[in-house]
């Protein structure tokens, strides 16, 4: 998925019944872009089967291209290989030694292994900036100062996947100027006028 998918998906959300997702979604992501105070220092972390790498490509690019350095992710591996290519080399222990300039965020669908739940336990005692999205991950959410559950299909139909809602996150991240705005004067609307009734 490309960022004009992504919009387009957002697009759908929006006029649908997802736009309270997409709230929640579009202040995760200003948390995300805020986290990281240094560059370098956002680290992205998942379990050991299923790694963020699609999260972290996307947000990479999109990161490099409108010039946000630190916004641009360490992938972060459980059990990187010997050999492997210095930006996926990058083991558990730089989690633990995350400190107050860094922010991890962890992408899991599900709780990943007590060993990477335990680094970022340890990044949180030194300071670092904890973000969740996951899905069925409550340990997880528990360790996070920010987290962002995404629903499960069976649960509600028009909200994303989770592929799709770390599409969506990396987006909102990256355009976090702008749709900032956007939400704060559509949050102020609703204060003065009162909540959209979708017609039926």
């Amino acid at each position: 998925m490309d960022r004009s998918e992504a919009r387009i998906l957002r697009e759908l959300l929006e006029a649908g019944r997802g736009r309270a997702w997409l709230d929640e979604a579009d202040d995760f992501a200003a948390a995300l872009r805020a986290a990281p105070r240094q560059v370098g220092g956002l680290l992205l972390v998942g379990p050991g089967d299923a790694e963020p790498w699609h999260m972290t490509a996307h947000l990479s690019e999109d990161a490099r291209l409108l010039g946000l350095d630190q916004l641009v992710p360490t992938l972060v591996r459980a059990a990187p290989e010997a050999g492997a290519p210095t930006q996926l080399s990058v083991g558990l222990d730089r989690i633990s030694s995350a400190g107050r300039s860094d922010a991890v965020l962890l992408v899991a669908a599900d709780d990943p292994e007590s060993a990477v739940l335990e680094r970022v336990a340890d990044a949180k005692k030194h300071g670092a900036r904890i973000l969740t999205l996951g899905q069925v991950a409550p340990l997880a959410a528990d360790l996070a100062h920010d987290a962002l559950a995404v629903p499960q299909p069976s649960e509600v139909m028009d909200l994303p996947s989770f592929d799709g809602a770390q599409h969506l996150v990396s987006a909102a991240a990256v355009d976090g100027r702008q749709r900032g705005l956007i939400l704060r004067l559509r949050r102020w609307i609703e204060a003065v006028n009162g909540p959209r009734v979708d017609r039926w």
